[in-house]
């Protein structure tokens, strides 16, 4: 007997041996291509794709499997699951028997993790594959959990036509996930695999009824659950049909499908309320707006303490097929506009070039050939930073990043995440300021959301899977944000939507708007201390518009997302940073006020960054004592002469003021008996341009403008060409004479012996 059994262990201690090296060289490595669904934050599917092969077969976690669900299959269909290494000899056992004995399959023998098992591997019905199913089923017992193989049994099992699983199953017969299903629904989808063509939900409901009855009463029958339970699953009708697969967000659902193609589940960040309610929204605003030949727009909401995106709206209508609605414009690379100023203003702050109140000229000025203009083609003279950034002023805005310099703004909207303009660097220059580059409304809204954020750039949260940047990267200064944001809330501004103004409607928001060149792009990108909301409007197509424009086509969209989404928001305002101040400043020039400063006002600035430069506005010029003849020093007498102070204008505001007819204080001509020489502040030469060509017609004499812009103490200028003298002139008059060929050099001296000179090349063409 003791040998018996001993021979008994060896045999069963070989086949254990065979078994574990079969194991190792032919492992069983299942690999399931399964649908992918896009979830919203609370895990519900709102998108789904086809798997590779064309089926739905939705990924359904453990957590998904209910107790109810568990009990319910596990009954039916192995009810010794929990007990059995994948194989139940007993059923195998009494299988055969019955088999034998009537000469056809009668009684099944497949356990859950056999099925499993041919559910991955479908072969032919025949005693050998059903012993590799058997060694399948093994090696699955061996390396997964039962909770794991029950997991991918609910996964795998078929529905009828493409649907498989579980999770499809329920939301395309029940239009809920598995873990609202009834006992009720769970009876009828556990049976609908035994006989999927004759049960198939949807279209044979009175066949499944009476199969799932027979169950229940069965349940009953062995007290698997309390009789009234049974009783109200009997009772409960049966409602299915065939749905179709969510489609919600198809935008976001499509790119996070191409970003991640090998994920089961991806969990988005979506309040799938909050957007369809905003697809809404910009639907009934579009369709409003297509008889100006508007028809789409794009909108982006990221929520400021988390970074996650809550609504990715695309286009207006994704369906729309005339209209380009697949077209994803939130990605679409656009002109920005005038939507970087902030950006600017913002570094300019940091590099205590300005503050608020500092005096900025806008008056028509020449950058190397380059003469932008405002959006209205009017000029305001001298104001504040803090009035042309509100009124998205464009010459002031030039002015400053020629301050700033390109590269530096480049280098901050690369570090902002820019890709476009990173691209196209070595091609920028001053015009990118007022939409001379390529954005996205993704890119802006990330930007305008590290303005709420104090001026720290924090990653997109697309999916729960990316983590939250505790710290992001600094783009602005908190201080520099500060500022900004007051800037941003301004209300007295053109930007104002029409019908806004003084209303309950005008949300408490900071915000910037822009519309790009020819009337292309509409953007409106606001924030508070909870949301930044990023809107685009206008046409996929490129189609400029004369009614868009930032203020009355993107604004009262923006308007009314805020509205419907934070009204009254009870996260409050931005506290002033310990390192904003508030000192004195002149009127007239947002300096330190000098002795000339009798009208001083308050303006905040950067403590230890700010410029600290006196107020010259006015200066000390000596005249005699009618006024009509001024000195310098080196010709002033003892006596006879007065001290009086006279505007220290700019030679551009000077041109400005003659082109204008704007009276201003002129300083007296200086002393004509006076011989010496002034060296500071020579003429400007404004036309033509250093280093340009020009190409004249043999056949038809032309003629170039001469133009200069000189300080206020100048009567007259002498233009030279190759430095013979050419023609004298007023100081701002333009002067238009004939050019030899060749490179010529062209020369201007003002009264006082100052000079500039330019050189240009003439060809003919």
């Amino acid at each position: 007997m003791k040998r018996k059994f001993k021979i008994a262990g060896l045999a069963l201690l070989s086949a254990v041996i065979l078994f574990l090296i079969l194991d190792f060289a032919f492992p069983f490595q299942p690999k399931i291509h399964y649908a992918t669904q896009v979830t919203d934050y609370k895990g519900n599917v709102i998108h789904a794709f086809l798997s590779k092969e064309d089926k739905w077969r939705l990924y359904a976690s453990v957590s998904e499997i209910t107790p109810l669900l568990r009990k319910t299959l596990i009954y039916k269909e192995d009810k010794y699951f929990y007990y059995h290494p994948g194989v139940n000899p007993f059923a195998i056992a009494r299988a055969g028997v019955r088999n034998i004995f009537t000469g056809r399959r009668t009684s099944g023998a497949s356990t859950i993790t056999m099925q499993v098992v041919r559910l991955m591997e479908p072969r032919r019905r025949t005693y050998l594959n059903k012993i590799l199913e058997i060694h399948r089923a093994f090696q699955l017992e061996l390396h997964y959990s039962k909770a794991e193989i029950l997991q991918m049994y609910l996964n795998l099992v078929p529905y009828g036509g493409n649907i498989e699983g579980i999770k499809a199953a329920s939301l395309l017969y029940f239009g809920k996930p598995p873990q609202l299903l009834s006992l009720s629904e769970i009876t009828a989808l556990t049976i609908v695999p035994n006989r999927p063509s004759s049960l198939r939900p949807g279209t044979r409901n009175d066949a499944l009824v009476a199969a799932r009855n027979v169950w229940l009463r069965r349940f009953e029958e062995e007290r698997l659950f309390d009789k009234n339970i049974i009783q109200d699953a009997l009772n409960e009708p049966l409602v299915v049909k065939r749905l179709q697969a969510p489609k919600l967000a198809p935008h976001l659902a499509l790119r996070l499908k191409k970003e991640n193609p090998d994920e089961p589940v991806i969990h988005s960040q979506l309040k799938i309320q909050l957007q369809s309610q905003i697809e809404e929204q910009v639907k009934n605003y579009i369709n409003r707006r297509k008889m100006m030949n508007i028809h789409n727009a794009s909108v982006l909401v990221v929520n400021n303490e988390t970074m996650e995106v809550e609504a990715y709206v695309g286009s207006a209508d994704f369906n729309d097929v005339f209209d380009g609605g697949q077209v994803d414009g939130v990605r679409a690379v656009r002109s920005p506009g005038s939507t970087l100023k902030p950006l600017l203003y913002g570094t300019a702050f940091d590099l205590g070039l300005v503050t608020p109140k500092k005096i900025v000229n806008d008056v028509p000025s020449n950058f190397s050939g380059y003469e932008p203009e405002n959006f209205d083609q009017h000029f305001n003279g001298p104001v504040t930073a803090e009035f042309a950034l509100a009124n998205s002023l464009n010459i002031p805005a030039v002015k400053i990043l020629k301050e700033v310099s390109t590269p530096v703004l480049i280098s901050k909207l690369r570090k902002a995440g820019f890709k476009t303009i990173d691209k196209q660097a070595k091609d920028l220059g001053l015009s990118m300021i007022l939409g001379g580059c390529g954005v996205t409304l993704e890119e802006l809204t990330h930007l305008f959301a590290a303005f709420s954020n104090e001026g720290e750039l924090k990653k997109l949260r697309y999916t729960s899977e990316t983590p939250l940047d505790k710290k992001g990267t600094p783009v602005i200064s908190p201080e520099a944000s500060y500022l900004l944001t007051n800037i941003l809330t301004q209300i007295t501004r053109p930007d104002l939507p029409t019908n806004f103004d003084n209303t309950y409607h005008l949300p408490k928001i900071a915000w910037k708007t822009g519309t790009s060149y020819g009337k292309r792009d509409a953007w409106s990108i606001g924030y508070n201390r909870r949301y930044t909301i990023g809107v685009w409007v206008g046409n996929f197509s490129g189609e400029g518009v004369p009614e868009l424009s930032g203020a009355n086509t993107a604004t009262p969209l923006l308007f009314s997302i805020f509205n419907a989404l934070d009204y009254n928001s009870p996260k409050g305002w931005y506290e002033t940073p310990a390192n904003v101040s508030l000192r004195k400043v002149c009127a007239e020039s947002g300096d330190i006020p000098s002795e000339f400063c009798t009208h001083q006002i308050l303006d905040q600035y950067i403590t230890g960054v700010s410029a600290y430069k006196r107020c010259q506005h006015l200066r000390w010029v000596f005249t005699d004592k009618p006024g009509k003849i001024s000195y310098c020093t080196y010709c002033l007498s003892e006596n006879g002469f007065e001290k009086r102070a006279y505007a220290n204008l700019a030679p551009e505001l000077i041109a400005y003021n003659e082109l204008q007819k704007i009276p201003y204080q002129k300083i007296p001509p200086h002393n004509p008996d006076c011989e010496r020489v002034f060296h500071e502040g020579p003429p400007l030469i404004v036309s033509p341009n250093d280093g340009s060509e020009y190409y004249l017609r043999p056949d038809e004499p032309q003629q170039i403008q001469l133009a200069s812009q000189t300080s206020n103490d100048v009567q007259e200028v002498f233009w030279y060409i190759n430095d013979k003298l050419k023609q004298k002139s007023a100081p701002h008059e333009g002067v238009f004479v004939s050019l030899p060929l060749g490179r010529v050099k062209i020369s201007c001296s003002d009264d006082k012996g100052r000079n500039s000179n330019i050189w240009v090349t003439v060809k003919k063409m």
